[in-house]
């Protein structure tokens, strides 16, 4: 007799399948349900240039798809190749990117050439754009906020001290064009608790009501963490709480938030001969509690496959941490509006009140 197998064969699996992930929850249709990637695909249009199919050669992918497809590989932090093997292989990629009865999908080249064209520009309408989204569903800045910058590794470059030398003068060393395309020049080196980092930095401001990035900046791993300070600040926030660690703290930055109106919330740093009084440890302690807004913030980036860049240059490492922004807002707000969270007591709305909208 032959045994019995599990294995039961069928035409409509797929459809079984695919309900049965409905019925399970799929992460990527809770963000599609709720972003208007339709609105984030016209500011893209509106900035990039897009190939003319009637010129000749292969027709553009429309820009939602493509936009969908960088979002998802910054979700998951993947790589040209693997974004597209994905899309080849995951049924909820397919459907998340519209591309479920589409006879191809974006090859690595297209979605590699996507990305250069969005550049910096591209990926900062897209934080904009999500940013729109936030306010046009009443989550706007509140309750202050927190700033604070995140080393983001890059691949290590590997030279001889003859190369390194060589850039150190300002002059460049003898590459072939095909090797300088491979080499970044702009990261750079930094120490932090006793260990090395090699890449860039990214500096952001936090709401402390929603835990949204309010403002964001990039630079290089060697700058100083204050370097950013004034670009990050959100002046749109409604609260007037400041906070930052003792790496920010100045003289010439507590005159500039008095002038604009802020409280100062930043962490006393001991000086040569000067430590800390009891009082500035306690002050300290608080403002860490407050400031753990941001670490969250980062931890979640992390999350998202992982915190490094695998980009060349600073213009690529600048679009890529703007896109993890970006991202971070953009999957934070989906959560936000699939519980309900109430964009001013940051909770679900009571029976009354969940009465009231129904009505």
């Amino acid at each position: 007799m032959t045994p019995r197998s599990a294995l039961k064969f069928d035409l409509f699996a797929e459809t079984s399948r695919k309900r049965k992930i409905d019925e399970m929850g799929d992460p990527l249709q809770v963000i599609a349900q709720h972003i208007d990637f339709t609105a984030l695909a016209r500011l893209v249009d509106g900035i990039i240039e897009r190939s003319n199919a009637r010129k000749g050669g292969r027709p553009a992918y429309p820009a939602e798809v493509m936009v969908r497809v960088m979002v998802l590989k910054r979700l998951y932090n993947l790589s040209d190749e693997q974004m597209e093997y994905q899309l080849l292989d995951r049924m909820s990629y397919q459907r998340f990117c519209l591309l479920q009865q589409s006879m191809n999908v974006p090859d690595r080249n297209t979605i590699w050439r996507f990305g250069e064209r969005l550049g910096v520009d591209g990926a900062t309408a897209l934080l904009q754009g999500v940013d729109e989204q936030l306010h046009r569903h009443g989550y706007i800045a509140r309750g202050g906020q927190s700033i604070d910058a995140t080393l983001v590794p890059a691949p290590r470059q590997r030279m001889s001290n003859k190369e390194r030398d060589q850039l150190g003068n300002g002059q460049k060393p003898d590459w072939s064009e095909a090797k300088a395309r491979q080499k970044d020049t702009d990261a750079t080196h930094t120490r932090k608790h006793d260990k090395s980092y090699f890449g860039y930095k990214l500096s952001v401001s936090v709401d402390h009501k929603h835990g949204f990035i309010r403002g964001v900046a990039t630079g290089t791993a060697s700058e100083h963490d204050g370097h950013h300070f004034d670009e990050v600040l959100d002046l749109r926030n409604t609260g007037k709480d400041v906070n930052a660690d003792k790496a920010y703290t100045s003289a010439q930055r507590r005159e500039m938030l008095a002038a604009l109106g802020f409280n100062d919330g930043m962490q006393r740093k001991a000086g040569a001969g000067k430590p800390l009084s009891d009082c500035q440890k306690r002050r300290n302690h608080r403002i860490a509690k407050t400031r753990a807004k941001v670490e969250h913030v980062f931890a979640g980036i992390r999350h998202m496959g992982g915190k490094f860049v695998r980009t060349i240059g600073q213009v690529g490492a600048s679009t890529v941490m703007t896109l993890m922004a970006a991202c971070y807002n953009l999957k934070r707000l989906a959560s936000f509006l699939e519980n309900g969270i109430d964009p001013f007591f940051k909770s679900k709305p009571s029976k009354i009140q969940a009465r009231l909208q129904a009505a």
